[in-house]
């Protein structure tokens, strides 16, 4: 009772925020593009620049974590290449909705719920992780054309570059402007959540079977590497727990943008995503119960 009163606590809040957005964007159909477009040049940037340049975040407490986030990105990768030859869909289409997950929208909230702000640190530096294999090898899977130097020059992986640089130098901006940025940067989770919740309002009925490959993909093959991988590399306790998170997450919103900029089949994409991110309902408490 007390395991699922824990898990009870850290999802319900997430879902809730998520269902909120869902209601309104049925009853209004907001138009989200001016949020995403601050949520990715001001806010995202400054919430993973602030936690990784907090003078409490030591990288090299979170090597192996970042390891095993590596290994899980990259082996999710191949296996979604097998499974893509073995059910005749376009690897360019399934692999990277697989590869990356949505430890953003979803991912950040929950870790903090879960893990308390001591630890938050670690769950950014997984999302820029994630980022920076999903800008890179991920956009050129999705297309030969891409421009990977573009998006790897954008405000959140040049944040990302800055944190990681200020960890590791020490040199940070004063305590009154770190505290400024703070305060935009926090504002990033709940409103990411609630246009999860305003995006769920695309799926269609539809798209179910479509979608139910790469839904169902995104976590399982995440999990059956993470729990493996957290035994062999001997991690126990919170990064244990962080890394099994992670890796059942669904799958990246972000790759429904990509796949439409490079046009490699976004309707399944889309499908692939909203339909993952529907039933991280299920996949979200059985990774706490697998973990906590």
């Amino acid at each position: 009772m007390d395991l699922i009163e824990r898990i009870a606590r850290i999802i319900v809040p997430v879902f809730f925020v998520v269902a909120i957005g869902f209601f309104y964007g049925r009853k209004t159909r907001p138009d989200l593009s001016t949020f995403n477009r601050i949520a990715l040049d001001v806010l995202a940037p400054l919430l993973v620049f602030t936690a990784l340049a907090d003078r409490s975040f030591r990288l090299q407490d979170h090597l192996w974590l970042l390891l095993g986030g590596t290994i899980v990105i990259l082996g999710c990768g191949l296996l979604a290449w097998g499974l893509a030859r073995v059910t005749g869909t376009q690897p360019r289409t399934l692999v990277p909705v697989v590869m990356a997950n949505n430890c953003g929208n979803m991912g950040l909230p929950l870790a903090l719920l879960a893990f308390g702000p001591a630890n938050f640190g670690a769950a950014v530096a997984l999302f820029s992780l994630n980022n920076l294999l999903h800008f890179s090898l991920g956009t050129r899977i999705t297309s030969r054309d891409a421009r990977t130097r573009d998006l790897l020059l954008s405000p959140l992986m040049l944040a990302t570059l800055l944190g990681f640089a200020s960890t590791v130098s020490g040199i940070r901006p004063p305590d009154l402007a770190m505290s400024g940025m703070k305060l935009l940067g926090d504002a990033t989770l709940p409103m990411m959540l609630f246009a999860l919740g305003v995006r769920l309002t695309s799926l269609r009925r539809a798209a179910l079977k479509l979608g139910l490959l790469g839904a169902l993909a995104r976590p399982i093959l995440g999990l059956l590497i993470a729990i493996p991988l957290t035994w062999a590399m001997g991690m126990e306790g919170d990064q244990r727990a962080q890394l099994i998170l992670f890796s059942a997450l669904p799958p990246a919103v972000m790759q429904f943008m990509l796949a439409d900029r490079y046009r490699q089949e976004p309707e399944k994409v889309a499908a692939m995503i909203m339909l993952g991110n529907a039933l991280a309902v299920v996949f979200v408490p059985l990774a706490l119960a697998i973990a906590l």
